[in-house]
């Protein structure tokens, strides 16, 4: 009888042990997924965060911003039922909703070329991922597929014309520092992309006839370099021909 009870009682042991390790092991995994979803929503307000700081380069919308700040709201909002009571994620989704309340100014009219390649090439990730997350917020239903279509469009054209001024930047101080050789593949360069994108405006086509200008200019400068090389040969060798024909001195 005794020898019963104590095996009766190891079991029971053994089954609130195995039941214990369970339950602690579930709140584990509850706890690791809950640090992994905040984690998430935490790189998305870091990311978003960026893009909005990015205004000071890449001139955004009034309805671009209005998305930004609305997924930083949205995110933070998803944080705060599991961040275990956390009062500064609730008072950062009270200042999150507030400025979406806020008069936001429009600044897509607002652009300067960056001055060096450094800057240049952040500017153009900066333009690719907030593209990037336009399109991921659009998927999500959250912005009307109207204004998504405007404001890709927007950046793809902000893109391109960063791509040309750029390439006809350079295009313009190799020329001045003499590389004629570098400047045409830099025009030539810029008239490929302008020929390449699918629509059509008045920047493209004025840009269009500035590269074709600079490149026929260059073919210009080209021709009459050749024409003057050509005839300085023909001098020399003229003058080559005078020495060796010309009457031998008698001594």
């Amino acid at each position: 009888m005794i020898v019963s009870i104590i095996i009766i009682l190891i079991v029971a042991l053994i089954i609130i042990a195995l039941w214990v390790s369970a339950v602690q092991q579930h709140k584990e995994k509850q706890e690791a997924e809950r640090r992994k979803e905040l984690a998430k929503h935490k790189a998305i307000i870091e990311e978003t965060e960026e893009a909005l700081m990015n205004s000071a380069n890449i001139p955004l919308s009034e309805a671009v911003q209005r998305v930004l700040q609305r997924r930083i709201h949205d995110a933070i909002s998803n944080m705060v039922p599991i961040s275990n009571g956390n009062n500064g994620l609730k008072n950062r989704q009270k200042e999150a909703k507030e400025r979406l309340e806020q008069p936001i100014q429009d600044g897509s009219e607002s652009f300067a070329l960056p001055n060096n390649d450094k800057q240049l090439i952040s500017l153009i990730q900066g333009i690719k991922k907030l593209r990037n997350i336009i399109r991921s917020e659009h998927n999500k239903g959250k912005v009307d597929s109207q204004v998504f279509i405007a404001e890709d469009k927007r950046l793809e054209k902000l893109q391109l014309r960063i791509n040309i001024e750029s390439q006809i930047k350079r295009g313009l101080s190799a020329q001045t520092a003499g590389m004629v050789g570098s400047a045409r593949q830099y025009f030539e360069k810029a008239l490929a992309t302008l020929s390449s994108v699918s629509f059509n405006d008045d920047y493209i086509s004025e840009k269009r006839a500035e590269v074709e200008g600079y490149l026929e200019a260059i073919s210009t400068e080209l021709r009459a370099s050749n024409a003057s090389a050509l005839k300085k040969k023909n001098e020399q060798e003229q003058d080559d021909l005078d020495v060796l024909f010309a009457p031998k001195k008698k001594w």
